[in-house]
């Protein structure tokens, strides 16, 4: 049940679903994601009313092409499918929107299945225990 954000810098709507379609399809094929678990909010800047910032930190020289990904999900894949996950990732959104693999910037937060409501206002994947009815009165001895 990932949750995702991708903002874009330059981003037209083309782009932005370009971008929605890779990190899905990456989360379906390294994660195992159901298909239809598909939540994403995806977010143009065009460098005037908005704006993203970003730098070579580590020697990864990105550019005005800068892609941030952050996905929140559930705890407990291990490094590998993570690493596999971000490597995909770079590979479809290069595949699908053309954008260098050095400009994806992906960060995953994890968290717990109570943190989760779907809708209806429940924790769907943590839903309450069930409370016994009331104690019955003890009899007087």
């Amino acid at each position: 049940m990932p949750f995702v954000r991708i903002d874009a810098s330059g981003a037209d709507p083309g782009r932005l679903d370009a971008l929605g379609r890779a990190v899905h399809q990456a989360l379906t094929e390294t994660l195992g994601i159901p298909p239809d678990d598909h939540f994403q909010v995806l977010t143009g800047h065009d460098g005037v009313n908005s704006a993203l910032r970003y730098g070579g930190y580590l020697g990864v020289h990105r550019d005005e092409g800068i892609v941030y990904v952050s996905i929140t999900l559930r705890a407990g894949r291990p490094a590998e499918r993570k690493r596999a996950l971000y490597r995909r990732i770079a590979e479809l959104a290069h595949a699908h929107a053309g954008t260098e693999p050095r400009n994806m910037f992906v960060v995953l937060t994890e968290n717990a299945s109570a943190d989760w409501s779907l809708g209806h206002g429940e924790a769907q994947y943590a839903p309450a225990p069930q409370v016994d009815p009331a104690p019955q009165e003890r009899p007087p001895e």
